[in-house]
């Protein structure tokens, strides 16, 4: 009997080991980010796949072009209004990791600006012997001296910051320093930071953002910061910030349990005060000692119901004594919603969308209430406010569309608008067109969408159409010029469409939340109708269509092509998200799980019927897809990309696949980087779709 028992014992253990083997999955060495054998895959893979597409006759042409644009002097200077200084981060052939540089508003308007070196990033990485990237600037108001440059190594999101003193132009030497993290840092006063770091074991959350917030006095060690709050691990990430007003200083403190959810308080002396609006709802800001509040959801206080996606504002004190009398400073329509929100000196400056086309206001609070008007744009394309002026009411935006390069305009004070810089025109788009079309979603959704048209188009389903989108985090995305896919793409006969799929905020958080979860299938089945749509128009045909998308765009076209193979003859699959059985175990991964569901409860069950990695079919054919991925991607781990090319590899799927060894959480960590991943995308699209 013993026997037998031991025998049985025996059978039942290699069983389940046989299963264990079975469910394991056999790509997991691809997820050391920086393990040899997996590096060497990468290189050798890459290697062999980027040779085939350089070698398509379009590659070195697009190239040239593409490093021309994206080095070109003539491009604008991003303006930051930062007192009476107007500061820029600068990079061209001469300056491959860049300068950061002043000059007054005065100046900055002329042709050729006079520009001041503040900081040169090609120097301090040559000194240093660090591959620096620029990871921006925070510097204290009004002043704007004090300053927290933030540095990483070969753009990934973990960061080094150090303190520098803009007058100075130098790092201060014995000042605040934080080693490499991602960090949340920001000024409290002089003497004074706000600090979420890498404290040491238990500081951090499974997302890897900062668990505690601390106040760091300076000539302090960073150990020995005061603890100010300190959140759950498992949240996303906790954080303290000063909101420095005319008005006076706003403290406050930021839990973030999940995206698109959280907790803040105002710390008035050792107290914390709970800002008692829905977990859902997003402080803006003060203005005027105005708490300016956006709802993610319909919010009821007494007989009245804000609704969804509005705008409010109330007075901090009266808030704080418990009115809950607000102002409805914006209120959605079915296809009209909140865009961006920022302040001048007296006015509150606010962009709309409406159908996905921008619309810019200035309100102004008085003792009648609040008033508004709207400033005219050139055009219905897309509105993006800059920079805006502490000491006055002078601010920047910039306007584009499909065919119309980016033009930046300055409003002085309350005067008109006034355009002082364009963008070149890097493409001829005389005879372009663009429509705006709408698709019939699976379960009835009118999805719209934008289709730019080269010259003498005619719909016969016979040219080659790039399909893009994102859907997901309520990201909206908008009509802009493009001188990469005008150039590459349209101005040689392709077809470009921008969809407006459900997941993103083109319509609010309505839209977003409809294709969260349980409900993100609606995120590809709109992405699928659209292309249907294509078809049924003879824009295309499936012989010509191909996709594009990265990070969640990247799950999108990843799971779009894994369902509907037979639509599609090219994939372009950017730095994605594709294996969502683990992905919440990978990098940042936790911190979207209010996005996806979690992988480890019973959310797998719909999760598993989307996710690319795990419905990939040896039986089936799918186009061959080009995959790319950069190995510092901190965010989004490579070995998303990694293992679905190994995968369909050995299903003996043929693929392309590009690992950058630098670049974060993009196309590149300068912009050389970024014209050779280019080109390697558009010369793809033509060997497929031609």
């Amino acid at each position: 009997m013993r026997t037998k028992f031991s025998i049985a014992i025996l059978i039942s253990l290699f069983a389940a080991t046989i299963c264990i083997a079975a469910d394991e999955d056999p790509y997991l060495w691809l997820e050391e980010v920086e393990g040899e054998k997996a590096l060497s895959w990468a290189k050798e893979k890459s290697a062999a796949d980027t040779a085939v597409i350089e070698a398509v006759p379009e590659f070195e042409g697009i190239h040239a072009r593409l490093i021309e644009i994206y080095n070109s002097r003539d491009r604008i200077p991003t303006p930051g209004i930062r007192g009476a200084w107007v500061y820029n981060f600068w990079r061209d052939a001469e300056h491959v990791r860049g300068i950061w540089r002043r000059t007054f508003i005065s100046e900055y308007v002329k042709e050729s600006p006079a520009w001041e070196i503040v900081l040169d990033l090609d120097a301090l990485a040559e000194d240093e012997d660090e591959n620096w990237v620029w990871d921006g600037a925070s510097c204290l108001a009004p002043e704007y001296r004090h300053c927290m440059v933030a540095l990483s190594r070969g753009g990934a999101d973990a960061a080094v910051r150090r303190e520098f003193d803009a007058t100075a132009k130098a790092f201060v030497e014995d000042g605040f320093f934080v080693p490499e993290a991602k960090a949340r840092v920001s000024w409290k006063d002089e003497n004074t930071l706000w600090i979420g770091t890498d404290f040491g074991e238990g500081s951090l959350t499974k997302s890897g953002y900062p668990r505690f917030t601390k106040a760091w006095k300076r000539g302090t060690a960073l150990e020995d910061a005061k603890t100010i709050f300190e959140g759950s691990v498992d949240d996303v990430s906790v954080s303290a910030f000063s909101m420095h007003t005319p008005e006076g200083r706003y403290d406050i403190v930021s839990r973030t349990p999940e995206f698109f959810r959280g907790t803040s308080y105002l710390i008035l002396g050792d107290r914390l005060v709970k800002i008692d609006i829905p977990e859902d709802a997003s402080l803006q800001g003060i203005f005027k000692d105005q708490m300016l509040v956006a709802l993610r959801s319909d919010w009821t206080i007494g007989d009245t119901t804000y609704p969804q996606d509005a705008l409010l504002a109330i007075d901090v004190d009266k808030f704080l004594q418990g009115c809950r009398s607000f102002d409805v400073l914006f209120e959605p329509e079915e296809r009209v919603s909140l865009g961006g929100v920022t302040n001048t000196l007296n006015h509150l400056l606010m962009t709309t969308l409406d159908n996905v086309r921008g619309r810019l206001y200035r309100l102004t609070p008085g003792e009648e209430g609040w008033s508004k008007e709207e400033i005219k744009l050139p055009g219905m394309g897309t509105i993006s406010i800059g920079s805006t002026g502490d000491f006055d009411d002078s601010f920047f935006f910039t306007y584009t569309d499909f065919t119309t390069p980016s033009s930046l305009y300055l409003v002085r004070n309350d005067g008109k608008a006034e355009m002082v810089k364009a963008s070149p025109t890097w493409f001829n788009s005389t005879g372009m067109s663009v429509a705006q079309h709408e698709a019939i979603s699976k379960d009835g959704t009118k999805i719209p969408y934008f289709v730019f048209m080269p010259k003498e188009f005619e719909a016969n389903g016979a040219d080659p159409t790039l399909l893009h989108a994102y859907g997901g985090f309520e990201v909206s995305l908008k009509p802009r010029y493009s001188g990469s896919k005008g150039f590459a793409w349209v101005e040689r006969g392709g077809v470009y469409v921008l969809a407006n799929i459900r997941g993103g905020g083109e319509f609010g958080p309505k839209w977003h939340q409809a294709a969260m979860k349980e409900k993100h299938q609606n995120n590809f089945d709109d992405f699928i109708a659209v292309a249907e749509d294509l078809i049924t128009r003879k824009i295309t045909s499936p012989e010509h269509l191909g996709i594009m998308g990265g990070s969640q765009g990247g799950l999108l076209v990843g799971g779009a092509f894994v369902q509907r193979p037979e639509l599609f003859e090219a994939v372009v699959c950017q730095v994605p998200l594709l294996d969502m059985k683990r992905y919440n175990k990978l990098l940042a991964g936790a911190s979207w799980m209010a996005e996806y569901g979690n992988p480890d409860t019973d959310d797998w069950e719909y999760i598993k019927t989307w996710s690319p990695y795990q419905n990939l079919d040896p039986k089936k054919d799918y186009p061959r897809v080009f995959f790319w991925t950069n190995t510092r991607d901190d965010r989004v781990h490579p070995a998303h990309a990694r293992k679905m090319v190994a995968k369909m590899t050995d299903m003996n799927k043929p693929v392309f696949y590009y690992e950058n060894t630098e670049g974060g959480h993009g196309s590149g960590a300068n912009l050389n980087q970024r014209a050779y991943t280019e080109a390697l995308t558009y010369a793809y699209l033509w060997k497929m779709l031609r």
